[in-house]
This record gives structure tokens, sequence and C-alpha cells, in this order.
């Protein structure tokens, strides 16, 4: 027995090592993800979410009083002014973009007909000269400001407050419920049909299920998308209902069809010897006994269904009133997606309900998965 691999000391440490990575590696986005929801929008910008206890330095440029702001002291024109936002503290500055942190706070810049310029530690800033002032745009001052660590509730906010969140939440309910399971109740009785049961053509009934697991769902979105037009069903909840289903039965019917196969033929043959009927035998024996493997798919099926944006998008519409979460969360983001405290946000909020249903059926997805590992399971 010691020679068994299992057995083997290093080969456990090393299975442990790589578990533990995995664990690492899925955590690390997930937890910068979180981080960054909860981060300044300027921040996001201008540090990684690993820096977010730190301070951000960042520079830019703010522009000076024009000529209506001078005002005269003796022999000096002068504007004076502020460069800093509430909460920074000025690290460098500079008059020109090639050397935007040529001078530190206090100091006094020369600029051509005898100007000056400075800016303090404060940011306060006086610009003077001995003639007045005539541009009416001021000049750009380069800064390097210094920003502590602010972690916010903004960006919820944002996605929870967003117009129409609350209606496309339900929308997506709407849409998920019934697409996880009409399709389970009808796979549950082809596959018991096709573990089971006798019939001319099975073979090919199950070699045409496991042909429809390589279909593209792209490639059939439009022509079942004209038949619903051409049958009536057009845009709507019974379109996108009868839509996931179709989606979803192949590889039901697979992962059922597998695990029921393997269920123990004694106890099946023992019930039709008693006189029990096809219907008496799935509804009161094969359904509790595979009642893991239901609720993997179940799960499987309800986060495909919750996170779906093409198919609502091709088969509910794009009204306000048809959207779905994932659509309103893409119209918040705009088309260029560059809002990275909203897209971190949207992520959570939109993750929300799908971990729930994990958490609370996971037991039931890992006795499902197992299933079948060992003789009985």
């Amino acid at each position: 027995m010691s020679q068994m691999a299992g057995q083997k000391a290093h080969l456990t440490w090393a299975v442990n090592l790589a578990a533990a990575l995995l664990v690492v590696l899925w955590t690390i986005p997930t937890f910068g993800l979180l981080v960054s929801s909860f981060r300044d929008r300027d921040q996001i910008v201008t540090s990684g979410w690993w820096r977010a206890a730190l301070s951000s330095e960042a520079s830019d440029f703010v522009r000076a009083g024009g000529a209506g702001e001078q005002i005269r002291e003796g022999d000096l024109y002068v504007i004076a002014g502020h460069v800093l936002a509430p909460g920074q503290s000025l690290s460098a500055w500079g008059v020109s973009a090639r050397a935007p942190a040529a001078f530190a706070p206090g100091e006094v810049a020369e600029l051509k007909d005898g100007a000056t310029l400075s800016v303090a530690a404060d940011g306060a800033y006086r610009l003077s000269a001995p003639a007045a002032f005539t541009e009416a745009r001021g000049m750009r001052i380069f800064v390097t400001t210094v920003t502590p660590p602010r972690m916010t509730l903004e960006n919820y906010a944002r996605v929870i407050g967003a117009e129409g969140l609350g209606q496309a939440f339900l929308n997506t309910f709407t849409v998920t419920i019934p697409a996880t399971v009409i399709p389970i109740l009808i796979a549950a009785f082809a596959a018991y049909a096709l573990a089971w049961m006798q019939f001319p053509g099975r073979a090919l009934i199950i070699a045409a299920v496991v042909g429809l697991l390589v279909v593209p769902l792209q490639l059939a979105l439009i022509p079942l998308l004209k038949f619903h037009n051409e049958i009536g069903l057009g845009k709507g909840y019974m379109g996108i209902w009868l839509a996931h289903t179709g989606f979803g039965l192949p590889l039901a019917i697979y992962l059922l069809r597998n695990y029921m196969v393997g269920l123990p033929r004694e106890i099946i043959e023992s019930a039709r010897v008693d006189g029990a009927t096809e219907f008496q035998i799935f509804r009161r024996i094969i359904l509790p006994l595979s009642f893991p493997a239901l609720a993997s798919f179940a799960i499987f099926q309800f986060l495909w269904v919750w996170n779906d944006l093409l198919v609502a998008t091709v088969f509910l519409g794009n009204r306000r009133d048809q959207l779905v979460m994932t659509g309103v969360l893409r119209e918040l983001l705009g088309s260029r997606g560059g809002d990275w405290e909203i897209l971190a946000a949207s992520a959570f909020v939109s993750i929300a309900v799908p971990l729930g249903v994990f958490f609370a059926m996971q037991k039931y997805l890992v006795r499902g998965l197992l299933a079948g590992s060992v003789k009985g399971g």
C-alpha cells in the first residue's frame, strides 16, 4: 500500500500545492475586482488595485487665471489662485509639459518678460509681471499631486441607482427561472427514456444529442429568430424560454442520461417485476436518486441564463422595459467600457444572485459531479 501514488507523501504535497496555487490564481483577480469596485474613479485610473492602501501620485495641469482676474499691486500685475483639489497635497510643479515636476513647492520660476510664478505647498500660486497680462486664457501650471487612498460606495450607488435596473432585475428573474426549469423537466424524461427504455432508433437519438453539443449557439440564433417570427412567437418571454430550452437541452440530456444509466439496474428491474409502470419508476425511483445530477445542471443553466446577454438581446429586444440586467449594465458602461469603477461594481451586483444560488446548492453540485466516480455513487 505504501507504493500507491495517493499514499506517497511528496505526491500528496504536490497535489496540495497545486490545488492551493489554483485557488490563489482564481481568487486574486476576483479580489482585485472587489477592491476596485470600492476605489475612487481617479485613483483607479492612476494606479492598480494592489496600491489601493497607498497614496497615489498623479500629474496633471490646471490653468491660471486670465487677464480678467489680474489685480494691481504697486508696480506689479498679479494673478493668484489655487491649483489643488480638496484632499490633495503638492509634490512638485512645472511650467511646461517637458518638465512637469521641475520645481519644488515654494520655489519661484522665472518666466519671459520679467514675469515670475510661484506655487506654495498648500497649492496657492502667484503669477506676477511688470506689464499687464493680456491673454484671456491663463497659462498652464503642471502639478504633481499626492492623494491619500479613498474608498467609496459611490460606484455601487451609481450602479444600483441606475435607471431601469429594478425592472431589469425582474425581467432577468422572469427569463431565468422558466429557462432553468423547462429544460430540466424535458431532459429528465428524455434521459430516462434513453437510459432505461428500449425502442427503435435509441442509439441514433443518443448520437444526435451528442452531435448537437458541438453546434455553435451563434450559428442558430438568426434562423431560430426567423422561425419564431414565422410561427407568430416574435420577440417575447415565450420565445426566449424556448430558445434557452433548445440551447440547453443537448447538454442536459447528455449529462442526465449518463447519470441515470449508472443507477443500480436491480432496483429498476425489481420495480418492474412488482408491476410498476415506467412513469411510476421514473417518478418514485429515478427522480429522487437523480436529484444531485438535476441540481448540478440547474446551477449551470441558472448561471448561464442569468449572465446571458446575446440570446436576451436577440429574442427579447433592446427596449428599456425589455432589457435584462446585463443589458442595463452594458448601457451604463457606454460604448467604450472605460468606466472601470462602474465595471467592477456592476460585476459584483450582477453575480450576487448567482453566488447565492451556488452556495445554497453547492453540496448537490459536488455530489452530482462526483456521481459515478465510485461504484454505486
